[in-house]
């Protein structure tokens, strides 16, 4: 392979990737989350305690949790270059810090707990996750074939996902975000709804067709016959979710489902989350600042229920995974972009027919494992990693998950 012109933010080389390559990203995403870290060390620990009421973990304790998993699968497992086969009960080697276990494994403790706990000082934190990074690259160097890279593939994945927990986390806490790694959302001119004729559609990878890293929730095949469909071109933007606002949408019933109506009325809510206001403009709380969002900007920190509503008052629906995956494979000349929100779908959070029956690795995101109380959200969000950006991902959420950027787009009903 030639290094010089890899392309380190593909996302399909991310999947299936050689060693090469894998030690550019790994490196690339370790720098990206020291970013993250410099950016919340000018925090005091006691201001960071919101975090953990919004059921969000401690930024450093995530950091040292990508670094210690790195560890406990790749250099700390005698049969890591087995891959999946590997038996997951064997003893590990000893961890480079003898605190690391019990700091770091989320399996000792429930999600709370963690900010109980005395984490490493910034300078310790780091030097853990140096010495943890050289010994991974250094197993790295000699591996070759899917078994013996399937544990970095792994690792690669779950430390570029915290990217997008980073930023809610900041987006939380109000945290100025002039250090931070982050770009600017973008605003999308209106396009036309694309319409799609009815078709078969494969959903998910069979057993005995994988190559290189599939997570367990893209696992198994689900096909569907779709009819026909109309799906939006871009997400739902502030222009059109203001109209069903200024249109009391979060005052009628009607537009509701029984679980979002008795959301509305525990949490009192007439706008979305961090919105101070829609109407002659919006306005928003973003990462610490007052800021006006563009019309045509995707609507953000939108939960189930409010697209559901949404939908309901416009006449329309949310689509089908099928029919977004399928927009998102094959609609990009017609028009289609992803890319801004994470975006509510219809689906739950089901695994596909056929699916592994084993459970993954410890340590695995709870957003990542099927869990039928649970919905489907589709694409990426503009605040995370090019690597995470296919089409085929899923990410599971509470219907009534805000802190993340969540939207949704829309079909005709």
């Amino acid at each position: 392979m030639n290094i010089a012109a890899a392309d380190v933010d593909h996302p399909q080389q991310a999947r299936r990737g050689d060693a090469d390559w894998l030690s550019l990203a790994l490196m690339d995403a370790r720098n990206h989350t020291l970013r993250w870290l410099a950016a919340f060390e000018s925090v005091p620990a006691s201001a960071l305690r919101p975090l953990g009421v919004a059921g969000l973990e401690p930024p450093a304790w995530l950091a040292g949790h990508a670094a210690w998993w790195q560890e406990w699968w790749i250099t700390r497992h005698v049969q890591t270059q087995r891959g999946e086969a590997c038996d997951a009960r064997r003893p590990r080697l000893a961890s480079i810090d003898p605190r690391a276990d019990a700091l770091f494994d989320p399996g000792l403790d429930r999600a709370a707990a963690r900010w109980s706990r005395e984490l490493p000082s910034p300078q310790a934190l780091r030097d853990y996750m140096a010495g943890t990074l050289e010994a991974v690259l250094e197993l790295l160097a000699g591996a070759d074939g899917d078994d013996a890279l399937h544990f970095p593939r792994l690792a690669l994945w779950l430390e570029d996902r915290l990217a997008d927990r980073f930023a809610e986390a900041a987006q939380a806490l109000g945290l100025p975000l002039a250090d931070a790694p982050i770009a600017a959302q973008p605003a999308r001119a209106e396009r036309e709804a694309i319409g799609w004729p009815a078709q078969r559609m494969r959903l998910g990878t069979a057993r005995d067709g994988l190559v290189g890293l599939v997570p367990p929730a893209e696992r198994g095949v689900q096909w569907l016959q779709l009819p026909e469909f109309e799906i939006d071109a871009q997400p739902v933007n502030w222009l059109r979710f203001a109209e069903f606002v200024e249109d009391g949408g979060y005052d009628e019933r009607r537009f509701w489902t029984e679980a979002g109506w008795a959301w509305v009325q525990a949490h009192g809510r007439r706008a979305p989350h961090h919105v101070e206001q829609l109407r002659g403009g919006v306005l928003l709380q973003r990462f610490g600042r007052m800021q006006r969002a563009a019309g045509r900007q995707a609507a953000v920190h939108l939960t189930q229920h409010e697209a559901q509503a949404w939908c309901r008052w416009a006449g329309r629906r949310l689509p089908l995974e099928a029919e977004w995956e399928l927009a998102a494979t094959r609609g990009g000349s017609r028009g289609f972009v992803w890319g801004d929100v994470f975006e509510w779908t219809a689906g739950r959070a089901e695994p596909w027919a056929g699916a592994d029956a084993a459970l993954p690795p410890p340590g695995w995101p709870a957003d990542a494992m099927p869990d039928s109380r649970r919905a489907v959200l589709r694409g990426a969000a503009w605040t995370g990693r090019a690597r995470q950006r296919l089409a085929q991902a899923r990410r599971f959420a509470d219907p009534s998950e805000d802190s993340g950027f969540t939207g949704f787009r829309s079909c005709a009903a």
